[in-house]
Formats: structure tokens, sequence, C-alpha cells
């Protein structure tokens, strides 16, 4: 296409897909921005791809349109909009007017309407147009003079497009829209009638028309839905029929862009906190300036499987020259993107495949060494190839930039590179950014944050059991994805790294917690765990005989025989033959045996209960004893687990294969699994656990003097609340009162109900209820901290740790009380959980740093929930346990100490 004249916004479909997409952006009053944001982003890179000089932006108008005058279900299924979009539409506007861009929104009719009239006297007149829209609806406008693009997947669509996208041409797009019908805007279809289907009989009959006149040959079930929907298809078909005689004002030739009003925009960005924009503005710098090349040398991607990112050049180093030259450019950048291509995703065992990087964005390389398959071309000597990089990798003055960077970490060190100055990591810059909207992996960002849509590694390797390594993958393939990698990574970078440096409290957590962790979870990680595999297989048919017999029990209360892994027959068990009270059924129609359902009933039948143990004995042997030898690395005779930082939405750390975080420990089966944790001969386990670290926070949180005065005077804290709220002297609290305080403090953490109480307690709800309610009136500074952290998140839309970590709350002012007393719980939790998160980090990042310096001969093995396992060499267990305490109580300054209990052992389990 020539470059168009004339560029039709489709605001609408990008402000519903920008507030779903993106995350959930509040200013320091609680102004939701979000979607603002995402628009101004895409509006922005369409007039900096074009500069065009005639241009509206179409904004769907308020209130019905005529097609539901012709039809009053039309869009009834849609949910009311969400207040905290519709607060966001006028400042849009308004934004928009500030640009210069002409805004259009038309009462009685839908913004495609709109820009489809526009469209079309304008290709009458023989103007070239381009409609950015994600609406699928506009491909029905595609023709000679007008043709689409999507700026958030970065899809562009002429008639060809459209085929390959729909499968039929832009004139039957209506007739296919009629026969699938369209759930959002709740148009009827033919039922059972998808793309399929309406492809194939568009293709055989060429019009909606033709199949509604051949609706008797078509057989099958799907022939029958067709044939019962006659009556209504002419009326589907009007409903998707985009109108193009609306009566407007503005046409192609009033529909000018106009000069910016930056005193409007100032006030505006600061409104807003668009804190890089305001700078931009501040320093007369464009922010819709045409990109570099100029808008005449913008080339727009056709639509396909695999979109490429505009503007690129990809290149694969089969030569020693290229090798050379990408040298030269690696060790005069300041910053490279590096990613790594392996054979498989078990860093300790899988091959190094090839590198990629980038240093400029658009520009990418991939350096490839052991592709292997017929036909491959003759590649570089991987051994020379990483002598050559390793000073670059190595080097401190050079910035080394990844998407979970830490996995190349640990395969590089493999190949004896040990990667330095890793300043960043795409997937910790989003995830610091906001934990709990979207994914973090790098396709999932690229759409996100770049509109871009990335090629997919199954796109190339093929899904399932077809599914091939990457070196077998052609180069020509493989090329391509891993120079975008690193291209992407970089332009991520740019865009995260934009919005977090205008965040301190965000920034500080990426560069004080996040990106030193990096390396301290690699070295644990390459570390690995000793494991008695002997002792597993033994304890593995302990646990097999004891699921018997727990299965015999379940038999014999029964009164049958049934399969106790089956929910569908323990639901008839339970709540048809044993009569025992029944929850809902679930929407499958079943009865619902879920673990929550099952602990509430295990208070009163029996049968509940010794299915929760079965189920925890099965669990046990299915995830640790059975699993747990067959990890075991077998050049390093350990296993390794991986520690994912960007998962939970506090900050905790988890893992994966095994994951440590869940092995229990209340019952002596779970300690025996703790007991194969080995260390070596001459060696010992150490834990370092801090002490009732939620507690301490929530005192320094809440600045409850009752909280500080018992933790400063080194009381057992359980002991001194049930005083507390008793009446009692420390010496008259007995066990009971002590339990009862203890589900109290740490309930209430997590926002326990009286009801909860009850039933943990097994008390009368009256008699929960009242003990909540004295607790709180011992405990005001815990009551007003409550109450005040709720009132903060209604207000921001988020919550801090005390490191300032942030957690988004979405549904904090939902009108779903559910939702919204599900949040106010999270808001009281958040801040305790993610501290204690934090801390520990922060501490291992100190240990780490301790034990190098100090050489001592000790390493840290594991990180579970408050917890640092170390393998520890018998003559340096008095030094490391001092330093231990020393460092970790060191971690943070709270308004009480932060204790922490050591314990020694030859296993896990002894170390406790």
């Amino acid at each position: 296409m020539a470059k168009p004249s004339f560029i039709l916004i489709d605001g609408s479909s990008y402000l519903y897909r920008a507030f779903h997409a993106l995350p959930p952006l509040v200013t320091s009053k609680g102004k939701p921005t979000g979607a603002i944001k995402g628009v101004f982003n895409m509006v922005a890179s369409m007039i900096k791809s074009y500069q065009p000089e005639h241009i509206a932006v179409v904004f769907d108008a308020k209130g019905p349109t005529f097609r539901n005058e012709l039809y009053p279900e039309y869009k009834a299924n849609r949910p009311p909009m969400p207040d905290e979009l519709r607060d966001q539409i006028e400042p849009l506007h308004e934004l928009i007017k500030a640009l210069g861009l002409p805004l259009l929104a038309i009462p009685g009719v839908e913004a495609d309407d709109v820009i489809g009239t526009l469209a079309l006297h304008a290709a009458e007149q023989g103007i070239e147009t381009l409609i950015s829209t994600g609406d699928k609806d506009m491909a029905q406008l595609v023709g000679d003079r007008v043709k689409l693009i999507n700026t958030m997947s970065n899809t562009y669509y002429d008639d060809a497009g459209v085929v390959e996208k729909f499968g039929v041409r832009p004139d039957q797009i209506i007739d296919y829209l009629a026969l699938v019908g369209d759930t959002s805007d709740n148009i009827p279809g033919v039922p059972k009638c998808g793309p399929k289907t309406a492809v194939k009989w568009l293709t055989e009959y060429k019009s909606l028309k033709g199949v509604m006149e051949h609706a008797d040959e078509i057989s099958g079930k799907v022939g029958e839905y067709l044939r019962e929907s006659l009556s209504f298809l002419p009326l589907s078909y009007e409903l998707a029929t985009i109108k193009l005689d609306v009566e407007l004002k503005d046409s192609y030739d009033t529909l000018i862009r106009q000069q910016q009003d930056d005193e409007k925009l100032r006030a505006l960005y600061e409104e807003l906190e668009f804190k890089s924009l305001l700078k931009d503005l501040e320093k007369g710098t464009d922010s819709l300036a045409p990109k570099t090349g100029g808008a005449g040398d913008v080339e727009i991607k056709k639509t396909r499987a695999i979109p490429e990112a505009p503007n690129t050049h990809y290149e694969t180093i089969l030569t020693e020259k290229q090798f050379e030259n990408w040298l030269k450019k690696l060790e005069a950048a300041k910053l490279i993107a590096f990613d790594t291509e392996t054979t498989g995703l078990d860093y300790m065992s899988c091959d190094l495949v090839g590198v990629s990087f980038s240093c400029k964005a658009g520009e990418a390389a991939y350096l490839p060494f052991i592709h292997d398959y017929v036909g491959a071309p003759e590649q570089l000597d991987r051994e020379g190839c990483l002598k050559k990089l390793k000073p670059i990798l190595e080097s401190e003055k050079i910035g080394k930039l990844g998407q979970h960077i830490k996995f190349d970490m640990n395969v590089l060190s493999r190949y004896g590179i040990s990667i330095k100055n890793v300043c960043y990591d795409t997937m910790l810059e989003s995830y610091v950014l906001n934990s709990v909207s979207g994914r973090h992996d790098m396709d999932s960002m690229a759409e996100r944050f770049l509109g871009v849509q990335t090629v997919h590694f199954e796109d190339i390797a093929g899904k399932g059991a077809k599914q091939i390594t990457f070196n077998q993958i052609d180069l020509e393939k493989a090329g391509n994805y891993a120079a975008e990698d690193a291209d992407i990574t970089l332009r991520l970078h740019e865009n995260l790294w934009d919005e977090l440096k205008d965040i301190p409290s965000l920034k500080k957590v990426f560069e004080d917690i996040e990106m030193p962790l990096v390396p301290v979870l690699a070295s644990i990680e390459q570390q690995g765990v000793l494991i008695d595999s002997e002792q597993l297989a033994q304890q593995s048919k302990k646990l097999e005989v004891l699921l018997q017999e727990l299965e015999k029990q379940a038999h014999k209360l029964a009164d049958e025989e049934f399969n106790l892994n089956s929910p569908k027959q323990l639901g008839q068990i339970l709540f048809e033959k044993l009569k025992i009270p029944a929850p809902k059924k679930t929407k499958t129609g079943q009865y619902s045996t879920a673990e929550p359902v099952l602990q509430d009933l295990a208070y009163d039948h029996e049968m509940p209960k010794l299915i929760l143990e079965y189920r925890s004995y099965a669990k046990l042997k299915s995830t640790y004893t059975d699993v747990l030898p067959t990890l075991i690395n077998e050049n390093t005779g350990r296993v390794h687990t991986s520690y994912h930082q960007a998962v939970a939405a506090t900050g905790r750390l988890s893992s994966s294969d095994p994951n440590l975080q869940n092995i229990p420990i209340r019952n002596e089966e779970g300690r025996k699994v703790r007991q194969a944790f080995i260390a070596p001969k001459g060696y010992k386990i150490l834990a370092a656990d801090y002490s009732q670290i939620e507690l301490r926070i929530m005192a320094h949180l809440s600045q409850d003097k009752g909280l500080i005065r018992a933790f400063k005077a080194g009381e057992d804290i359980h002991k001194a609340t049930a005083a507390e709220v008793n009446g009692l002297t420390l010496m008259e609290v007995t066990a009971e009162d002590r339990r009862r305080a203890k589900a109290v403090n740490f309930g209430l953490i997590y926002g326990m109900s009286a009801f909860g109480l009850s039933k943990q307690l097994g008390i009368g709800r009256k008699e929960a209820q009242d003990y909540i309610n004295t607790y709180f009136s011992r405990y005001t500074g815990v009551q007003d901290y409550m109450d005040n952290i709720r009132n903060v998140a209604r207000e921001n839309g988020y919550v801090e740790t005390i490191f300032g970590r942030r957690l988004y709350l979405p549904t904090i002012n939902d009108r779903n009380g559910m939702l919204r007393q599900a949040a106010e719980r999270t808001a009281i939790n958040a801040p305790m959980q993610g501290s204690a998160a934090d801390i520990i980090k922060l501490a291992m990042i100190r240990v780490d740093k301790w034990l190098e310096e100090s050489k001592l001969d000790a390493k840290v093995i594991m990180q579970v929930h408050d917890e640092l396992v170390l393998e520890v060499n018998e003559k340096d267990l008095k030094d490391v346990s001092e330093g231990l305490k020393r460092e970790m109580s060191a971690a943070a300054k709270l308004e009480i100490p932060l204790i922490v209990d050591i314990g020694i052992g030859s296993n896990w389990d002894e170390a406790h």
C-alpha cells in the first residue's frame, strides 16, 4: 500500500483492549490511567509512523444505536462498563483533543459506522485510507483504497490478508459474521457453525443468500441448525453490516491534524502522572515526532501466522567475518541483550545450541553451533566462539540484559562462563511494575507492551509428541526466532524501564532486591541438594501400605468398595449414601469434593477426614518419594530445583522440579521426606529460620504498643496475647489459652472470620466473635492498621510492603461484595507477606556476600518460606551459625528485632 493520506483510528476498540490487556495503572490519588496510557501509545505509534495530515480518532457515543431498535437484545450480554474504565473516557478524550487530533463520537451509531462512512467517501475520491482497529468486523471495509492495521498485534489486512486471516474475501465478511454470530455483541448465528464451517459453506455457495437457498442440501446436525436459523439470519446480516451513509458534518477535507495545545497537555500529563511524557514536553521534545527514517520509509507487514517486528535486521552468523563484526559491536556496547537456545529446559543437562544478542533495537544476530539436520550449513565451532565471547560476557563494564536471564547464566556456567554485570531482566521489570496483571513471559509481554506478536516456539518446533528440539530446526526459521528473542528483549527493556525508573520505590525494589538476587539464586540452583534415594524408596513402599489400609477403612465406612480418587464416586458416597449435608454442586452437576469442602466437613464426619489423610499421603508419594530420586542429576548426584521470582503476587519465591515449598512438616511422613535431604560426609545441614516474622512485621506496621512491648521483652507472643485478651498473668495462661491466641494471631493476618475461627477452635461462632472483639479492644493499633490499610487500598488501588513493593488490587472497589472483601483481606495480608518476602531476599543477598568474603566452607542449598538451608563443613559450624544470625537479623531494621532460630543436623528434619 502506498503511504495512506487518511488515517482513521478506532478509539473504542483500543480503549477496551488496552483496559483489559494492560496493567491497572493508577495515580498517587487513586485515579485509573492504564487504558488512557494504552490508547495514547497506540495513537502515538500511528502518528509517528505515518505523520498524517488528515486523521480522526473515533469513539462510540453514549446511548443506544439503531441496532438496538432493530434488535433490543443487541449487546445485551455485555456486562456494565467497569467504573474504573468509565472514569478514563473523559480524560482520554481531552488528551486526544489536546494533541490536536480531530475526535468524533456520533450519537445513534457506532464508531464502526462513522469510520465506514468516512472511509467509503474517501475511497470514492481516490484517497488511500488506513483504518487502525482491533475489530474483526472492519474487515468488510477492505478494498482497493481501504486497508486495516491492528497496532496491538502489528497485523495488516489488504484483500489477500483478509482471505488469509478469515478464509473469505472482504465482500463475504458480513455473510461470514452472520453465520458465525458474535457472542460479545449478542448477534445470533447458526448454532455449532464455527469459522471452518462458515468458510466451507461460503466457498461452495458464495454468499449468505446462496447458503440459505441451498440449506436443504446441507446434511447432519449443523444442517438442521441452519434450517432452524433461516428466519433470523437476515437480521444477523443487518446487525453485522457497517452503516456507510451516516450523516456527518466532517469529511476527509475537514479532518485535519492541528497544532497540539502544550498548556492543556501539561495539565493533563500532571493530572494523569505521565512523568516521561511531561519530561518530553518540558524539554520541547515532540512525543509524536516521526520514527527514524521518516514516515515514507515505514514498511507495513502483511498479516500471517508468524508476524515479524517492523524495520528489523536479523542476521544468522555462519562465517568468521560475521562473527568478528559482531564481536566489535558487542565490545563497544554499553548494554547487551543476550539469550541462549538449548535442547531443553533443564539447565543442568540441556545442550547449548546457540546464542543470540542485540545491542540496538531492531538489530540482532543468532550464532548457531550444533543445528543438525539434513542440509544444515556448516556452523562455527562452539568452544572457539565461547572463548571469544567469554571476556565480553564476564566484563564488569558491559551491562547484560535478558528475559529470565538466570536460566542463561546457569546454562553458560556449565561452559565455564560466569556472566557479570547483569543489570536488567525484562521478566522482573514487568513483575515489579505489576505482579498481578498479565503474564511475564516474553511473548505475552511483547503483545501487551509493544503490540507485537512474536514467533512462538511451537510455531517452529511443533507441538506435543511431534515437537522437535531446537538443534533440529531449520536455521532460516531458528535464526529469525532466536534473533527476535534478543531484539524484543531489548525493546521491552526500553519500554518497561521508562515506566519503572519514574516510580522510585519500585525502582529501588528492582535494583536493591530483585536483580541482586538473580546471581544468588543461580548459585543455589547450581549447588543443588543431596538426596538419600534409598530412604525415599523405602518410604514409598511404606506409604503404599498405608494408602491401602486407608482405602480399606474408607470401604468399610461406606460399606462398599469405591474409587477414592474419583470425585464423582466419592461425592455419591459422601452425600447420597452417607447423607452428609452436601455443598452446592459444580457446574458439571457433580458434588464438589475439593479440599476446602472436605476440611469443613471433617470437623463433624469421619469419612471426609479419612479422605483428606489419604490424599495427603498419596500426594506425598506421587510428588516426592516416587519422584525425587528420578530428579537426581547424573553428573552432580544432586537434585537441582528452579526458583521463580516472578510468580507469587506478594513477592515470595516459589520453586519447581521439585517444589520445595509444600513438603508437609506437621506429620511424621512429611518429616521423613525432609530426612532424605542429607549432608555429605564431614558436613551438616544448618537451617536458619526467622521467628514469627509476619507477626513482627504486623507489630511494626501497626505500631501497636502491646505487640511491640511483648516482642521487645522477648515474651512468647501467643502466651502474651492469651494473657492480654483473657486478663491473665503469663503464669496463668494454659496450653489451650495459648492455642486459641495463636489461632487468632495468625488467623487475623489472613483475614480469618469468626466462622473460620470457630471451626478451627471447635467453639461457637458467637464465642469466636467475642474473642476477636476482645482481641481488637486490647490491640487497638492492629484494628487501626487494618482499617487504614483498607482505605489506602481503596484510594490507591494497591498496597505496599515496607520496602515499597506494590501489590495491585483490581477488585478493591468492585460492586461484587465477595470480590471486594477478598481484595480487602489481601490488602491486610499482602504488606506482611510481601515484607517477609523482601526481608528473606535481602537476607539471601547479604548472606551470599558474607559467605564469599568470609571464605567459610558453607553453601546455601535451599530457601523455603522464611528459612535458609545451608550445607556447612563441621569445622565452620560455630562461625557460620553466629554469622547467619548477625546477617539475617540485619536484613531489615524494624521497630522490634528480627530473631533468627538456628538448627543443625545430619539431615533437614534434624536441623529443625
